[in-house]
């Protein structure tokens, strides 16, 4: 009999445990403009299978030297988006932005094309593939490192795909003489850049010209509600810090937060769940969150 009774609770368990488990589709996205295919992870949430409701969409971006399956398998919490996609019923897209894009369009590198594969490729794939909002008010983006300045890049240059976007301990300046670091790290990371964006200190600057920090006056204009935040021994924050102080002087309403942590993925881990809070309150806004 007590063996029957804890053969039962483990499938009660078993069963609840289940009842709430989001469904993880890992996806081709071809991309046209750079002949390349890359994959994409979709986390979609345990009703999306029993509903046929359109659900809103958080794109979310990994960090530079990643791939697009670390927010799955790097957070100490593996079930993180998991149990973020059933709380707050959205789905989320971790897409594929190579080792070092700065998911922007190369001025100089043209097998570097992440804006246009983002912006145009991958969302018009998750939207012919699943039930998204296909518009503006249900779709938000967000990420780490060079994913936090991804999503504010993309978010300012595409206010019409975006209702809002989120950055997390975020290479806001893409100027790493900005950044806190040894020469020697520095040294490491300059073919990268470089290859993106051309020679430090050339003419035209793409570094400037590509740097969120230096676009507040369009983000001014844009109507897409902004979450930032930095870990304070993070070697970006000094980056944050400006772009906050320059959004404060244009009177661009916005969420800075600074926390104790650094660039690791316990910081992230604890930030990602704020950004999602304050999405999920601007989709409920926007009429389109799923009860």
């Amino acid at each position: 009999m007590k063996l029957f009774r804890l053969f039962f609770l483990f499938v009660l368990i078993s069963s609840f445990t289940h009842s709430f488990a989001a469904r993880v589709d890992t996806l081709t996205i071809p991309s046209a403009a750079m002949k390349k295919n890359y994959r994409a992870a979709i986390v979609l949430p345990d009703s999306y299978a029993k509903s046929k409701s359109a659900y809103p969409v958080l794109y979310l971006l990994h960090g530079g030297g990643g791939q697009f399956s670390d927010w799955l398998k790097q957070t100490p919490d593996k079930q993180l988006l998991h149990k973020l996609a059933d709380q707050y019923q959205m789905i989320i897209i971790t897409p594929e932005g190579e080792k070092l894009s700065g998911y922007l369009d190369s001025p100089v590198q043209k097998d570097n094309l992440f804006e246009t594969y983002i912006t145009k490729e991958v969302i018009s794939k998750i939207d012919e593939s699943y039930r998204t909002i296909r518009n503006r008010n249900g779709r938000v983006i967000t990420g780490l490192s060079m994913g936090g300045h991804g999503a504010l890049y993309l978010a300012t240059r595409h206010p019409d795909l975006f209702c809002a976007a989120g950055s997390m301990s975020g290479a806001l300046d893409l100027s790493p003489a900005n950044w806190r670091i040894d020469p020697q790290f520095a040294e490491r990371i300059k073919p990268g850049f470089e290859r993106i964006l051309g020679p430090y200190n050339s003419k035209p600057d793409y570094y400037a010209a590509n740097s969120v920090v230096n676009m507040t006056d369009q983000m001014k204009i844009n109507d897409v509600k902004l979450i930032i935040d930095c870990g304070v021994d993070d070697f970006l924050i000094e980056p944050n810090r400006e772009l906050h102080r320059r959004l404060v002087y244009n009177k661009v309403v916005h969420d800075y937060t600074e926390r104790p942590g650094g660039h690791t993925w316990d910081y992230w881990e604890n930030s990602l769940p704020y950004h999602v809070l304050f999405f999920s309150k601007i989709l409920k806004t926007n009429g389109v969150a799923i009860p």
